[in-house]
């Protein structure tokens, strides 16, 4: 119930939800939230700081120049490409902590939370689970985002495997959760992850994750770490050392090899398979 609650606050796709709303108000007018979307935008305003931009959840229009009307790929023009870069950033929303309101400070600005929003579902599962007393479990919100509580009673931590995107069966980590999240992102086929400040797609990577002490925020960098080059990521783990990062090159098959795996933070050397 919970889920199915904050799915209808947070989906762009459902109408009269919060986000559905915030893509229909013209800009300069301020519009109150409820407590989940305001703080879940919270987070993306954060993230968005400490990434410099490569997480964004105003990257929609981007998104729309890379798709003809039928949804299939398409190459859209520099000109096109300029005019949606526009309306992106989210420095372009102004969020009031005291009035839990949002104003759009440009328009049309396109809010799409579905880089951040299940990562936030599952950390609320998770307080609702401690106040019902429930200390130890994993959450799943599918292959994209985990979230362990404390460990089983004897154990270290919750298993976990991370996996070749391609071949599920070519397994590059096994790592222990406890109190910790992690996210997960990759290029599906046919499919284009688009880097919000330039407006082109990224290239010669496969996958990313991410692990951080809450879901929402695993959730979101997993994204960036597509989009961040290795010097940016190597920087972030350094500067927030409760992150670790993995991120897998593109390689010429499906086949993964252990140079294409580059990891960043504090991996235990054990945890590598490959």
């Amino acid at each position: 119930e919970e889920v199915d609650r904050l799915e209808a606050e947070l989906s762009r796709f459902v109408p009269n939800s919060d986000v559905a709303r915030i893509n229909k108000q013209p800009a300069d007018q301020p519009l109150r939230l409820g407590l989940d979307t305001f703080e879940c935008l919270k987070l993306s305003e954060k993230i968005y700081a400490q990434t410099e931009g490569a997480f964004d959840v105003t990257v929609g229009p981007l998104l729309e120049c890379w798709r003809d009307k039928d949804k299939k790929p398409r190459t859209p023009s520099q000109e096109q490409l300029d005019t949606a870069l526009q309306n992106v950033g989210t420095d372009l929303i102004y969020l009031d902590e005291d009035e839990h309101t949002i104003t759009m400070l440009a328009g049309p600005v396109q809010v799409d939370l579905g880089g951040v929003g299940k990562g936030y579902t599952v950390d609320r599962m998770a307080e609702m689970l401690r106040e019902w007393t429930v200390e130890a479990a994993l959450i799943s919100g599918g292959y994209s985002s985990v979230l362990a509580l404390d460990a089983p009673e004897g154990t270290v931590g919750w298993p976990v495997t991370l996996s070749n995107p391609d071949d599920h069966k070519q397994i590059l980590i096994r790592t222990n959760l406890k109190n910790r999240g992690l996210g997960s992102s990759g290029l599906q086929q046919g499919r284009h992850i688009i880097d919000p400040r330039s407006g082109q797609p990224v290239e010669g990577r496969r996958a990313a994750w991410s692990s951080a002490p809450d879901a929402g925020t695993a959730d979101a960098l997993s994204t960036a770490f597509m989009i961040m080059g290795p010097e940016q990521i190597e920087q972030y783990c350094t500067r927030y050392q409760e992150v670790k990062a993995v991120i897998v090159l593109q390689g010429a098959d499906k086949q993964i090899r252990k140079e294409e795996v580059l990891r960043f933070g504090f991996w235990d050397e054990e945890e590598f398979v490959i």
